[in-house]
């Protein structure tokens, strides 16, 4: 059950991590800080730390989703590891069910595996794979089913995934639209909407997960989890100020020219074209950026909108020891007291 408007004592969080590299910064230190992250994570309750699959960006070290989790699941030791997640049109299912069989095997009962149907980057990376987008993107249904009976050891399959056979990773469906409701709905799995850069369905999409929902062997009943962008500070303005390390690379990014994660500039919203403006205030809506005051009213807010029964937050910061400390600032905020604070 999700906890009432009000109440966010018990609402689970987890954390997705981008892998960020920053200015200045390589592959090699991004990777060390993924699992000093995970670390404080765990220690502060969170229930998941997910990985996403991006490819040919410069900023972004988190590709190779399983070696990364395999470095971050030998960094920790209770917090769920995932990914946030495998964009399963660019590979082949049985090589995914070797991957997350030894990562189940070397963290057992830990590992969530999330299955999305975008190439996770433009056309070039599928031209890259040698995969045809539409054929790709048309498997990608048949390709999960696949994946499972992979898992479950199914003898009309020709090969048995080895480690894979036997494996128990907790599959989800990942989206943003309303396909991957319609598949996760149909196939019993939980839902995880990608509402930190792709609002414009989420509620239709939970909507049609719901009443669709199939229960199944894995799940009784529907599970949702919401994605949102959390930066949290002392104050408002340090928050915004922090925040937009984050609104430059999207900008960067959705202009042609990515790059690295660049340090905060102060008054950069209001440097901005009003289109390019238009453009990340539409993507950044599910966002709950400020003070520990602002960040309960605005995930408080969004947890009622939505009804998730758990939250995955999104966000970057330039020094990663704000990031550290916004995550422990999120805790806070979920706290009781914290409601009736002035």
């Amino acid at each position: 059950m999700s906890p009432p408007h009000g109440n966010l004592a018990n609402l689970k969080l987890s954390v997705l991590d981008l892998v960020p590299v920053r200015e200045g910064g390589a592959v090699g230190e991004a990777l060390a800080e993924a699992a000093a992250l995970a670390r404080t994570a765990e220690d502060l309750g969170y229930n998941r730390f997910w990985v996403a699959e991006h490819h040919g960006m410069e900023g972004i070290a988190g590709a190779a989703v399983s070696v990364v989790l395999a470095h971050v699941g030998n960094a920790t030791s209770r917090i769920r590891l995932g990914a946030g997640g495998i964009m399963l049109p660019n590979h082949n299912p049985l090589v995914i069910a070797e991957q997350f069989g030894a990562l189940d095997a070397l963290f057992p009962g830990r590992i969530d595996l999330g299955l999305g149907r975008a190439p996770g980057a433009d056309q070039r990376i599928l031209r890259a794979l040698h995969k045809d987008i539409h054929t790709a993107a048309e498997s990608f249904p048949n390709d999960v089913v696949e994946l499972q009976l992979l898992f479950a050891g199914d003898p009309r399959l020709p090969l048995q995934a080895t480690p894979g056979l036997g494996a128990n990773p907790e599959m989800w469906i990942l989206g943003s639209s309303l396909f991957g409701a319609q598949l996760a709905a149909m196939l019993g799995l939980p839902y995880a909407f990608a509402s930190h850069f792709a609002p414009d369905h989420l509620d239709a999409a939970l909507k049609l997960y719901r009443e669709r929902f199939e229960p199944s062997t894995r799940l009784a009943e529907p599970y949702v989890m919401a994605a949102i962008n959390v930066i949290a500070a002392d104050t408002d303005e340090e928050a915004v100020l922090l925040a937009s390390s984050m609104d430059q690379s999207f900008v960067r990014l959705r202009t042609g020219s990515p790059g690295k994660l660049p340090p905060p500039v102060p008054g950069y919203r209001e440097s901005l074209h009003p289109a390019s403006l238009g453009m990340l205030d539409h993507m950044r809506q599910v966002s709950a950026i400020g003070s520990v005051k602002t960040v309960r009213e605005r995930i408080a807010a969004f947890q009622a909108r939505t009804g998730a029964d758990e939250l995955i937050v999104s966000g970057s910061t330039f020094d990663p020891a704000l990031r550290h400390r916004s995550l422990a600032l999120t805790m806070e905020a979920l706290k009781p007291e914290v409601a009736v604070a002035a």
